[in-house]
């Protein structure tokens, strides 16, 4: 998600003090969070004292609260409140290793809940107070936070351990979840009620990284694996309650369509259906099965309002787009003179037109979501990833004031930003439906694969246009690059707060910056479409990186130089080039390599992580084939080295599909794809073998749940340009002829 790095103070204390007034003020002027991410403002929330005792609102309280993010049980249990959703990104085990590292709690006694909606205590202090997740922002908002909760705990249970034993604190010695002074010993549950009542250290001493027996270490196992492996991890698609009903809407085929009218006959003769409804979103149909509700509305007659729907087909749309690169955009970046710089004698000019297509989401666990509005108040369960979003739209979609709003967040198969937007879509929807039933019982809205292709939200289709020089040592000398696509931001609260100059950033984040170029103009023109867009894992960089790697590699062909050397000639930071390096190194580059493959390398920084990687390919009549993928990261301090490398592994795997065969496409404004045998996730035999290395640094987090992505289809990409000698501008590959030179 997008970063807030770039953003003047002025603008993040606007945000908090939207934030701070949401209640008073209008839905579209209270969402100030979604896909802000980054690390650059470094602003952390402390351990509060006057909630430091303060169990989690709605949370189950067994155990001693010591204070907003830890519990102690009893039998010694550790609770850690997570308060960012754990979609499969492992945020879960990360912040729970932060503060058991700092209490020296036993591992294997440490369990997570996640925490209520409440943004005065469970803010992400980088989405200016609100609370959500996103941006690769969990660890680097949030390491502060939870080593300050476990130390603050750690010391309250050697002050109550001192006080019952008589002795000096300084005597008393953690280890393992047992505290110990001598001949006395004491586990953590039998010293729980009495620290719980001790003063909160204002501010608790933290370890040094060489006392850490947690944090950054090998073997330290997630805290969902057993749950995950066994199936008793609760997701809400799982999620049955007493009277419960459910339902699936019928959405329009064409985005910004309306229903104007229903024949629901056939419908209620579907044994199980009980209602079928009209919400702003579609006609709902509700039973007592999934079946029941999908056989419902497969019967369904519905008259649609097309009048203000998109009607243009993919083909249209990209022809107004190239149409676009042809007029000049708005200025992002301007320094020196690019076209003097490109028509100087003597130098090598590389010009190049690329195109991106329309991506789904696609998590596994589509879109859902359950809701009870009952006695004026409403209750929700779902994977919530934007609680400071998704509660004050339910509310107002009920009716209700936000305190009568309580959401219970469950586990997440997947999101990649589809879970997060303004508009809570499907929250909204669910509450939508509970509300128009009117019975007063819960509604599990159950979205099918077919509904989260068609009608759902998308990485939006762009199109670049870049012309670049170098000279006749080889020295890169001017850059020109236009980028043309739709704005994520347009339309909700960050438009006011984050366009600035009508320049949305998520549309040209990573375009500038990376490598040493003395004449450099880049701009953008915002396109408007009718088709729902939204941030997709790693956001602007997904297509950026793109085009200024496969550039770099053609300028570095133009030079007659090495892809690496030439990198590590202009790039202008010491990290990038240190990745670059690791990467090469680690790959063999330069190395002989069998009989028809071929290596190309791609780095790039995004949310504040550095990443090279370099693909290894071979080439078939069936298309390019990934055989091997090596890549370097800089994240700062590394939490848990076995997530850290899980989640650049998907990211490549989650980069590769769409590079290789997955594009959203539109026949006169309807989605052609519907499932997974139109638009193909990564197979098994698909994956390359990957290895990830990580690079030692004591710098402070940063993220790891999207930077894996947008180095992969440009280093693949440079790997089929080293195999044929011609540059690959158009995503994804699929249907495209590769034949080695």
């Amino acid at each position: 998600m997008h970063m807030l790095q770039k953003l003047e103070p002025g603008v993040v204390s606007g945000l908090a003090a939207a934030l701070s007034g949401a209640a008073q003020t209008p839905l579209s002027r209270r969402f100030v969070l979604a896909a802000m991410g980054g690390a650059g403002i470094g602003l952390v929330l402390g351990l509060r004292p006057e909630m430091a005792h303060a169990a989690p609102a709605g949370a189950d309280t067994a155990g001693q609260a010591f204070n907003p993010f830890v519990r102690i049980a009893p039998d010694g249990t550790v609770t850690v409140i997570v308060k960012h959703l754990d979609k499969g990104q492992g945020i879960a085990t990360g912040l729970a290793t932060l503060a058991a590292d700092e209490m020296d709690a036993d591992w294997s006694k440490v369990t997570t809940q996640f925490a209520p909606a409440d943004a005065k205590t469970y803010g992400n202090a980088l989405f200016g107070g609100a609370q959500g997740t996103g941006g690769s922002t969990s660890i680097a908002a949030s390491y502060t936070v939870y080593r300050n909760a476990g130390a603050a705990a750690r010391a309250m249970l050697v002050a109550a351990a001192a006080r019952q034993w008589g002795v000096d604190p300084s005597t008393v010695k953690v280890s393992n979840g047992v505290v110990s002074a001598g001949s006395r010993s004491a586990g953590f549950g039998a010293l729980a009620e009495a620290a719980a009542k001790e003063q909160v250290p204002a501010e608790p001493k933290l370890k040094e990284v060489s006392a850490f027996t947690l944090i950054g270490k090998e073997g330290v196992h997630r805290v969902d694996n057993v749950a995950k492996t066994t199936g008793a991890r609760i997701y809400t698609q799982d999620l049955k309650l007493p009277d419960m009903l459910v339902a699936v809407v019928a959405h329009p085929p064409r985005f910004g369509a309306t229903p104007k009218s229903f024949d629901a006959t056939a419908a209620k003769a579907v044994k199980g259906v009980k209602d079928v409804v009209m919400v702003p979103q579609g006609v709902a149909v509700l039973a007592t099965t999934t079946h029941a509700a999908i056989k419902g509305r497969d019967a369904l007659k519905v008259d649609w309002d097309e009048s203000k729907a998109e009607t243009r087909s993919t083909a249209d749309i990209l022809a107004d787009y190239r149409g676009a690169l042809t007029k000049p955009g708005l200025p992002v970046e301007a320094h020196g003179d690019v076209e003097a710089a490109l028509k100087a004698p003597g130098v090598k000019l590389v010009e190049a037109e690329f195109e991106f297509p329309y991506l789904a989401h696609a998590p596994m666990e589509p879109m859902n979501a359950a809701a009870q509005v009952k006695d004026g108040a409403v209750t929700i369960w779902t994977g919530c990833q934007f609680p400071s979003a998704d509660l004050p739209n339910a509310a107002r979609t009920a009716g209700v004031t936000p305190d009568k709003v309580e959401i219970h967040t469950l586990w997440a198969g997947g999101s990649f930003g589809r879970r997060a937007l303004a508009s809570s879509d499907f929250v909204v929807e669910a509450v939508a439906i509970a509300k128009a039933h009117g019975k007063g019982v819960p509604v599990k809205l159950v979205w099918t694969r077919e509904d989260d292709m068609k009608s759902g939200y998308y990485r939006p289709v762009y199109v670049h246009k870049v012309r670049a020089a170098v000279d006749a040592s080889g020295k890169p000398v001017a850059w020109h690059h236009h980028v043309v696509g739709q704005s994520i931001l347009a339309g909700t609260f960050f438009e006011q707060v984050m366009v600035k100059n009508g320049v949305d950033e998520t549309s040209i984040e990573g375009t500038h910056g990376a490598y040493d170029i003395p004449n450099m103009k880049v701009e953008l023109t915002t396109m408007k479409a009718g088709v729902p867009v939204l941030w997709w894992r790693s956001v602007g960089h997904t297509h950026t990186a793109y085009a200024v790697e496969v550039m770099m590699d053609q300028l570095a062909r133009a030079a007659e130089q090495d892809p690496v050397a030439f990198r590590l000639a202009h790039a202008t930071d010491e990290r990038l080039k240190a990745v670059i390096r690791l990467a090469a190194d680690k790959a063999g580059w330069g190395t002989p390599l069998p009989a028809g493959r071929t290596r190309g390398i791609a780095a790039h920084k995004s949310f504040n992580t550095y990443v090279a990687e370099v693909a290894e390919i071979s080439l078939a009549d069936s298309g390019v084939k990934v055989e091997r993928v090596v890549a370097a990261v800089d994240c700062g301090v590394v939490v848990n080295p076995d997530v850290v490398r899980a989640q650049i592994e998907g990211g490549i795997g989650f980069g590769l599909g769409a590079a290789l065969h997955d594009a959203i496409t539109l026949d006169k404004g309807a989605v052609e794809q519907a499932n997974f045998d139109t638009y193909a996730p990564l197979r098994m035999s698909e994956m390359p073998k990957v290895e990830v290395h990580l690079v030692a640094s004591a710098a402070a987090p940063t993220g790891v749940g999207e930077p894996g992505v947008p180095p992969l289809a440009p280093a693949v990409a440079n790997a089929v340009l080293a195999a044929t000698g011609r540059p690959v501008h158009r995503l994804p590959f699929a249907g495209q002829a590769f034949k080695p030179a």
